[in-house]
């Protein structure tokens, strides 16, 4: 963006010491959306002051978490509500200049792949077979369990780069490929778990989702692929003392899966220095309230 006498104003009264004046002065410049971050980048290389070179990247982090939050409310309000793409929108929160291409290039290789070695003939567990050995074999994604101390593995840009998510991540690659191949595969609601099932249907998201509706012919831990039958489950949830109720069994909607992803990944932000980030993840939850 060009410079002019009110942006230069505007930056020479970025170290005022006095809070109130920054704070309008931010305000300001926030107006100017993501055209002021090329100016703003060429302030912070110019400015020796380390307390105000802070303040510049603070403004350019809000200035792209704004930007952020106009593109998660559209994409809340869009009519396909894509998975991956909400998954990527997560990502830009710490990789705001990621290109999606570089994701879905990816995901739509290994759709291909997969692609390839289906048919009509196969059973559902046969198909989720071949999607286990495509994705855990061939692709060679790993899979470990929920750390806060991991937060890389709940941005997905970084989990296809490294092949090393957690059940969260990974699950929205495994639904995200099976809504490519037209298999009806759903993230489910079981306690303390983020775990997939098979459904015998294809699930419509605009119509009310009534557990009684649909049957589930099995469930998948998208860790590893691994395979369980109702019967698991059900000794699962005696285990962990968890009674057993029909909404556990509900699909969950893409707008859910992904603000899940927003309020888990606020959780790896617990220093008091971060927890301005743990707000910032947790309001663009709150964007996708149903």
């Amino acid at each position: 963006m060009h410079e002019n006498k009110e942006i230069n104003a505007l930056f020479h009264l970025l170290d005022d010491p006095d809070q109130e004046v920054f704070d309008t002065v931010a305000s300001k410049i926030l107006l100017y959306g993501k055209d002021i971050i090329p100016n703003l980048e060429n302030l912070w290389e110019n400015t020796v002051d380390e307390s105000i070179q802070e303040r510049i990247e603070l403004l350019i982090h809000r200035v792209h978490y704004q930007d952020l939050q106009a593109a998660l409310r559209a994409w809340s309000l869009s009519e396909l509500q894509d998975l991956m793409q909400g998954a990527i929108l997560v990502a830009r929160y710490q990789f705001p200049d990621l290109v999606p291409s570089q994701v879905l290039n990816e995901i739509e290789r290994i759709k291909r792949n997969i692609w390839l070695e289906l048919n009509n003939y196969l059973t559902p567990l046969e198909k989720i077979n071949v999607l286990n050995s495509m994705i855990y074999n061939y692709f060679g994604l790993k899979g470990e369990e929920v750390s806060y101390q991991r937060k890389n593995q709940f941005f997905i840009n970084q989990v296809i780069e490294s092949k090393k998510g957690n059940p969260v991540t990974n699950g929205i690659i495994y639904q995200s490929l099976c809504a490519m191949l037209d298999l009806p595969v759903y993230a489910v609601n079981i306690p303390r778990q983020f775990i997939l099932a098979y459904f015998d249907t294809f699930i419509d998201f605009d119509e009310p989702v009534d557990p009684d509706d649909q049957r589930i012919l099995f469930f998948i831990d998208p860790i590893q692929g691994q395979i369980y039958t109702q019967q698991d489950v059900d000794t699962y949830l005696k285990r962990v003392s968890v009674p057993s109720v029909p909404s556990y069994f509900k699909p969950q909607s893409n707008k859910r899966i992904i603000q899940f992803l927003l309020e888990e990944l606020a959780k790896c932000f617990r220093d008091d220095k971060d927890a301005y980030r743990q707000d910032e993840l947790s309001n663009l939850a709150s964007l996708l309230e149903e």
